[in-house]
C-alpha cells in the first residue's frame, strides 16, 4: 500500500514512517522540510500522487486564537488534493475529549478540523489520543520556576507516543472507520500526581504545588481528557517509561 504521511518528519510522523516501511509499505513523508506546503498547497498534489491513505498528523504552529485558520485552510487543502488524486482513506490524529473543551483555542481548532474531514469527500478515519508522555516536560515547564512546579489536579491518561504510532499504523493499513477511535495509556493520573512521579523521577528537588489555576489544563473540567468506552488501551505505563529513562 502506498500511504502518505504529512508531517511525516516531526515527533509521531517520523516514527509512523518507519513502522509502516518496516510493515511493507511504500510511504511518502511530506512536510515543509520536503518542500510541501499545507497553507500554499505548494508540493501537495505530487506527495499524495498515487497513496491510497493519506495520514495527517501535523500540528498548527501555535495553540492560540490563529489555530483554527491553520486548521481550516490546511484540512481543505488536503481534501481537495487527495480527492484529485484518489485518495480512498484520510486519517487524522486528534485528542481525546477534544469537542468538549470548548474554551481552549487549539481544542476549538482540532473539533473544527475533525468536522472538516467528517464533512469531507472521502471515507476517514479519527484517532484521538491522550497526552503525550514526551509532552509532560514541557506541560511542567509552562508554571514551573527554580522552586516550584505549579499544576492543576486534572485527571488525564497519558500515553507514549511510540503505543500512538503503533494505533496509527493499524488504523492506516486496515479499512476506514468513518468514525473515529480512542487511544490512551493504561493508568489515569490527576496531572499534579504526574508532576511528582517526573520530578522524582529526573532527581529534581523542586516542589509540586496543586494549583487549580495553573497551565492551560486548569480549565479542564472533569474526566474529559480520560478515554471512553471502547478506548484502545496501550501497554505502556508512564512509571515504566520513566523507570526506564526516557525524556
Amino acid at each position: 500500500m502506498k500511504i502518505t504521511v504529512i508531517g511525516g518528519t516531526g515527533l509521531i510522523g517520523s516514527q509512523l514512517v518507519t513502522r509502516l516501511r518496516e510493515g511493507g509499505h511504500t510511504v511518502v513523508p511530506a512536510s515543509l522540510s520536503t518542500g510541501v506546503d499545507l497553507l500554499t498547497g505548494e508540493g501537495l498534489d505530487a506527495a499524495v500522487e498515487g497513496a491510497e491513505t493519506v495520514v495527517n498528523v501535523t500540528n498548527s504552529p501555535t495553540f492560540d486564537a490563529a489555530s483554527p485558520d491553520f486548521f481550516r485552510t490546511s484540512m481543505g487543502r488536503l481534501l481537495t488534493a487527495g480527492e484529485r488524486a484518489g485518495v480512498r482513506h484520510q486519517v487524522i490524529l486528534s485528542i481525546v475529549g477534544v469537542d468538549q473543551v470548548p474554551q481552549l483555542d487549539y481544542y476549538r481548532a482540532k473539533t473544527l478540523q475533525e468536522e472538516l474531514l467528517r464533512n469531507g469527500p472521502t471515507a476517514y478515519s479519527i484517532v484521538r489520543a491522550t497526552q503525550f508522555f514526551e509532552f509532560m516536560d514541557a506541560v511542567m515547564s509552562w508554571t514551573s520556576d527554580e522552586q516550584t512546579v505549579r499544576l492543576p489536579g486534572t485527571r488525564v491518561q497519558p500515553i507514549a507516543t511510540a503505543d500512538v504510532v503503533a494505533a496509527l499504523a493499524d488504523v492506516a493499513t486496515a479499512e476506514p472507520l468513518d468514525g473515529t477511535v480512542d487511544v490512551a495509556g493504561p493508568d489515569v493520573f490527576p496531572l499534579d500526581e504526574i508532576g511528582r512521579l517526573t520530578l522524582a523521577a529526573r532527581q529534581d528537588r523542586r516542589a509540586v504545588v496543586t494549583d487549580g489555576e495553573a497551565g492551560m489544563f486548569a480549565a479542564v473540567d472533569g474526566d474529559v481528557l480520560i478515554a471512553g468506552p471502547g478506548a484502545r488501551i496501550a501497554p505502556t505505563s508512564y512509571k515504566e517509561w520513566l523507570a526506564a529513562g526516557s525524556r
